[in-house]
């Protein structure tokens, strides 16, 4: 019990400082592609201590609750946005034998906790008492919904393939990553790619965060520390999306490394690494396209993403009888 407590308080105390930083690699990344120089005079210089200077302005920043915002609502739904992205770690294993949870439906567990997300969204919409963050968290929803199945037909390949819905016995079973199985692995990745982008409301896919037209976002009341708790459940989200995208398809912590010294090293590295070209991955993306108009980013997945989707599953599940 108490190696589990310990575990769990690394694993949250090293999530956070990633995330933290993945926040700053972001934005010297956009740079980069913009020709701008990004984070520089704050821990020169290459900006290191911007971070933590950003989590020091919203901490001091004033908390301010609209007037006739439902309070209870309007406070705990920040709370509950963070939450739920924490949780997803908790079934994604850093080495061979260091996880929080070996959960045997550790799948279902990872999409059951991050549905809290939008729950939560939902009532930062609903509790903000202003359209433009209740048009937005309706918005979120639609795009939630709509993303959400291909996304999972995705995600069920290597969970057939593997025939085990635990993370570490999907990591056991890649002798080849699942990324690269022929036609269904490689349809499969891209589809997670491209539903995981959907899910963050990253662009192009970011219509519940469209300025133009509804200022910002669900979040557009909050301030402060609330502010900072939203802002920190996305990257921290995305940052879980990116591990299980490493471990679904790319062989987790799996990997070539010496003889030399603890295993588990090595095979955080591998996953460390793995996971950030996931990352890399997503904000590529981000960072060259346009957004999408509503009606269009909904049709594209309903039209396109969830027959490919589906009929690849199939295909998986007929490699998975006959070979």
């Amino acid at each position: 019990m108490g190696n589990i407590i310990l575990i769990t308080i690394i694993y949250i105390l090293v999530a956070l400082t990633i995330v933290l930083y993945v926040t700053w690699f972001e934005r010297k990344f956009a740079a980069r592609i913009h020709t701008r120089v990004g984070p520089y005079y704050v821990g020169r210089p290459h900006g290191f201590l911007q971070p933590v200077a950003d989590v020091l302005k919203l901490l001091l920043k004033e908390d301010i609750v609209p007037e006739q915002a439902d309070k209870t609502i309007f406070n705990i739904a920040p709370i509950i946005v963070f939450i739920g992205a924490l949780l997803a770690f908790s079934v994604l294993p850093a080495a061979k034998n260091i996880y929080i949870s070996d959960l045997s439906v550790g799948i279902i567990y990872f999409f059951a906790v991050s549905s809290l997300i939008i729950f939560g969204v939902f009532l930062a919409g609903w509790g903000s008492n202003s359209k433009y963050a209740l048009l937005s968290a309706f918005r979120a929803g639609a795009q939630v919904v709509s993303y959400e199945i291909p996304l999972l037909f995705s995600v069920l390949v290597p969970v057939i393939l593997a025939g085990s819905l635990k993370t570490s016995d999907i990591v056991a079973s890649q002798k080849i990553p699942y990324a690269l199985y022929p036609v269904f692995g490689w349809i499969s990745f891209i589809i997670f790619l491209i539903a995981g982008l959907a899910e963050e409301n990253k662009v192009p896919f970011d219509v519940p965060e469209a300025e133009s037209e509804l200022v910002a976002a669900y979040n557009v009341e909050y301030s402060g520390m609330k502010f900072a708790l939203f802002y920190a459940a996305e990257y921290t989200h995305i940052l879980a999306l990116s591990v299980l995208g490493a471990i679904l398809f790319l062989g987790g912590y799996r990997g070539f490394y010496p003889k030399i010294g603890p295993e588990w090293v090595y095979q955080v590295l591998w996953l460390i690494f793995k996971s950030f070209f996931m990352l890399i991955l997503f904000l590529l993306v981000r960072w060259s396209f346009v957004r999408i108009r509503i009606d269009r980013l909904i049709l594209f997945s309903w039209k396109y993403l969830f027959p490919i989707s589906l009929i690849n599953l199939f295909l998986a599940g007929l490699y998975k009888i006959f070979f």
